[in-house]
């Protein structure tokens, strides 16, 4: 710090987290320290949709309730993203994803490596289905950074009753095979991830996904909720009460201890108490009302060029949230075939939208559902325009995205 109170920060941190001069920059204390948050200039990753098609039925997925066309990204819409992000400095990392299977796409391998050859990181997620030793090979050869593999069962037939269409024994040796393919590659490799949508039928087999995953080279385990895009699926969620025990109680602060037969019902009841819990120095509910893509920086494209704030705003679906039926509509900045991904980034509209997530200033629908406004997300009872966040379980950290 200089003496005029200023921090310095060396030149290629700066870059990279966007800590440019005139940025405004979020300040947020916590505990005992600050944070300083991204920029909302800053772009850091861009979720591409290359299509919203899928070779399974998944009883999770939002494709169930939804009316909207299908398709695949073409090559023109694809070339203007590549555009895009060349303008950006650094290059924003692409992470392919979305609603869809993006390995059923033709063109999938050109386009990860596309994308590598701009400078930036790739990341791509997959049920796994289509990744053959063939698909593997060429995927670690067009410079994949991270795979993510999505994985909601250990036994085949716990499995197959969510992944409907997939076969469990199937996907392990295709990942037994990307695993056997990296190692024969030569350096750098690309990482394994492995993604478990918790629910009730399914959630006695997570430890032994662990250890799946374990088996076949995974180093990162992403473990997110499942939002109901179905009446069926109603009573499958897990996290009826965690939506708001931990952000009205008393403080709780907790050291790190052993998790066995003495603490595990006292943990239990704890956890239970409605108090706002700390372990370690972490609490909590620190992670409420924070939108996990405004906050790493992330916009997304959807298969046709649209362009929303993030992957939840991409599609319009029916959902239900605390067993109340929601519609949330759809939300665009603009398509990228009509303005390029920096123009978009920096139009004062959606500047502006990001702004005022970052503070966050949402009513607290995910609890609330005292009136007709949390049945959508047009308007909130504080005021806000559409799109209003009040409801969205991503910003309560619930529902996770890699």
């Amino acid at each position: 710090m200089d003496s005029g109170g200023r921090i310095i920060l060396p030149p290629e941190m700066a870059l990279r987290y966007g800590f440019l001069p005139g940025t405004e920059i979020f300040i947020e204390e916590f505990l005992d320290g600050i944070r300083l948050r991204l920029p909302v200039t800053h772009l850091t990753r861009v979720y591409v949709e290359p299509t919203n098609r899928c070779n399974l039925g998944c009883r999770t997925c939002m494709r169930n309730e939804w009316t909207e066309p299908l398709g695949e990204m073409d090559e023109a819409t694809f070339a203007r993203i590549l555009e895009g992000l060349r303008k950006f400095s650094p290059v924003p990392e692409v992470f392919f994803g979305g609603f869809g299977e993006p390995l059923a796409h033709p063109r999938i391998l050109e386009m990860v490596s596309a994308v590598k050859e701009t400078g930036g990181a790739v990341e791509l997620i997959t049920n796994g289905t289509l990744l053959n030793r063939e698909m593997s090979e060429k995927l670690i050869a067009a410079g994949l950074d991270m795979l993510w593999v999505s994985l909601d069962g250990a036994k085949p037939e716990s499995y197959a009753d969510i992944r409907l269409g997939a076969a469990l024994p199937e996907v392990i040796a295709n990942l037994s095979a990307f695993r056997d393919a990296c190692h024969l590659a030569p350096p750098p490799r690309p990482r394994l991830g492995i993604v478990f949508v918790a629910m009730k039928r399914n959630i006695a087999d997570l430890p032994a996904v662990l250890d799946l995953g374990g088996h076949v080279g995974a180093q990162n385990f992403l473990v997110t909720h499942l939002l109901p895009y179905t009446a069926e699926m109603r009573d499958e969620i897990l996290y009826s009460r965690a939506l708001g025990d931990s952000v009205f109680g008393a403080s709780l602060d907790l050291p790190k201890f052993d998790l066995n037969e003495e603490t595990r019902e006292p943990f239990y009841q704890i956890l239970r108490s409605g108090k706002n819990i700390a372990s370690a120095g972490g609490r909590l509910g620190e992670i409420n009302n924070l939108c996990p893509f405004v906050e790493k920086g992330a916009t997304a494209v959807c298969w046709d060029g649209k362009v929303s704030p993030c992957l939840p705003l991409l599609h319009g679906n029916k959902n239900y949230l605390e067993g109340r039926e929601r519609v949330s509509s759809p939300y665009a900045v603009g398509n990228i075939r009509e303005k390029d991904l920096w123009s978009l980034w920096n139009e004062p509209e959606y500047l502006a939208l990001r702004r005022r997530v970052k503070i966050f200033d949402f009513s607290p629908c995910y609890i609330c559902g005292g009136c007709s406004l949390s049945e959508g997300n047009l308007e909130d009872c504080f005021g806000n325009s559409f799109p209003v966040c009040g409801g969205c379980l991503w910003a309560q950290g619930v529902i996770r995205c890699p």
